[in-house]
């Protein structure tokens, strides 16, 4: 550019010396001698507009090929000469490095949308208003791919963590939400993450569950022992004669039924405590390859019932699971779906598995939903978070154990257990495995 500077300094000296000769000459009267300078002098301006000319061309191009990102062009010179060769090495010279920066952005640009997308964390990006500009693959999974956003979770501080529970297709997710603010080309936007912690709460619950039913069966059956072996003696050897005689034969009697009956019924609290340490005790899930459709057809012949039906799916669709422990899951379910359409003029109980792909980063697998849909009494909605809650039941003569130990037995197999329902219209239990 230096070369090219000194060119331009020289061409316009040049005009200038030749315009004050043609002027001299032309004062002087010398005509031939003024037509001489004169031509030298339009001959230096149209080689200097020229110059400009092939110059402002080369950077059309230049900017032509920023606009339309077309960054494999190469600029030669117009024309045989050095300062032109020069800047046309130059101007090449900056398309490439402007293309290694552009290709530098943009595998970051790709490195860390990969990143984002595997992460099991919801990221998404909006404005101040809460349209969605981004999202991550594991947002578009939770809250699909054109979510409508809470208000509150639109007015949540920045910098801060919170809690929030967000219901979508009949399904309740706990979600640990964080928001930051920042801004980006003159504008501010709002990073928000999601964290479904509805998993980790479950197992920390079951947990805090099962810790508190050993230390209760502990103590209960350390005190109750005792007092089934007492009254049990007492009861088959009856009260001494010098006790019988001195109390009577009504008094004898009243205190022989009373032992009975402290003997019966501490024999029933030690069943209900052992029906409970069930929860505490339930073995290692034994996984096998279980063809999902001979499992349906194996309930069905345990359930032969008209008002059941089983939708069974193609035979090459299978379970990594403990079969036993499954059959269970969906034993219990079963019998609470007949329960709760008995009263209906037409029971109806409907079992379905659904496959959806999941592609993973080294392999593709499939996620199974089972679900067990009844047209039942329903639950009511401020039940419904308490029916896996050990010792809750709604039922007369339920023990408050049968969904609990379900639940148990999904979270071992690493999966989930959730319900859907609306009183008067029926229950829907789904049961996901990954």
């Amino acid at each position: 550019m230096k070369r090219y500077s000194l060119v331009m300094i020289l061409h316009i000296c040049l005009l200038a010396v030749l315009s004050i000769g043609v002027y001299v000459l032309f004062r002087a009267e010398l005509w031939f001698s003024t037509l001489i300078t004169f031509l030298f002098l339009l001959g230096t301006g149209m080689h200097l507009y020229y110059m400009q000319i092939k110059q402002l061309q080369m950077m059309r191009r230049l900017t032509d090929s920023l606009r339309y990102n077309d960054m494999t062009q190469a600029f030669r010179p117009p024309y045989k000469n050095k300062l032109m060769t020069e800047m046309a090495m130059e101007l090449s010279e900056t398309l490439q490095a402007f293309r290694g920066r552009l290709l530098e952005e943009e595998v970051k640009h790709q490195y860390y949308e990969s990143l984002l997308n595997k992460v099991d964390t919801a990221v998404l990006v909006t404005d101040i208003s809460g349209r969605i500009e981004w999202m991550n693959r594991a947002a578009t999974a939770q809250l699909g791919q054109e979510p409508q956003l809470p208000i509150e979770l639109l007015n949540l501080s920045s910098g801060e963590t919170h809690v929030m529970r967000i219901h979508r297709n009949g399904a309740t997710l706990e979600m640990a939400v964080a928001t930051t603010l920042f801004v980006a080309r003159g504008t501010e936007r709002r990073l928000i993450s999601l964290k479904n912690i509805h998993s980790v709460l479950e197992r920390n619950e079951m947990e805090a569950w099962q810790k508190l039913i050993r230390v209760l069966t502990h103590e209960i059956m350390n005190s109750i022992t005792p007092i089934i072996s007492l009254s049990e003696t007492l009861s088959e050897r009856g009260v001494p004669v010098a006790l019988q005689h001195a109390t009577g034969e009504k008094e004898y009697a009243v205190m022989l039924q009373a032992m009975q009956t402290i003997h019966r019924r501490s024999k029933g609290l030690l069943g209900f405590v052992e029906n409970y340490r069930r929860l505490t005790r339930l073995p290692v899930p034994v996984r096998t390859i279980v063809p999902v459709r001979e499992l349906f057809a194996d309930l069905q012949k345990l359930f032969p019932d008209q008002t059941i039906h089983f939708e069974l799916p193609p035979s090459d669709k299978v379970l990594d699971v403990d079969r036993a422990q499954i059959e269970q899951v969906l034993i219990n379910l079963l019998k609470n779906a007949r329960e709760a359409s008995s009263r209906r003029e037409v029971p109806k109980i409907e079992v379905k598995a659904v496959f959806a792909p999941k592609v993973t980063s080294s392999l593709s697998s499939w996620r199974c939903t089972i679900t067990v849909r009844d047209n039942g009494e329903g639950i009511l909605p401020e039940v419904q978070d308490k029916i896996f809650v050990p010792f809750f039941t709604t039922k007369t003569a339920g023990s408050g154990i049968g969904l609990s130990l379900c639940k148990q037995i999904m979270n071992q197999h690493g999966g989930n257990i959730s319900v859907y329902s609306e009183p008067d219209k029926g229950s829907c239990f789904t049961l996901q495995f990954s």
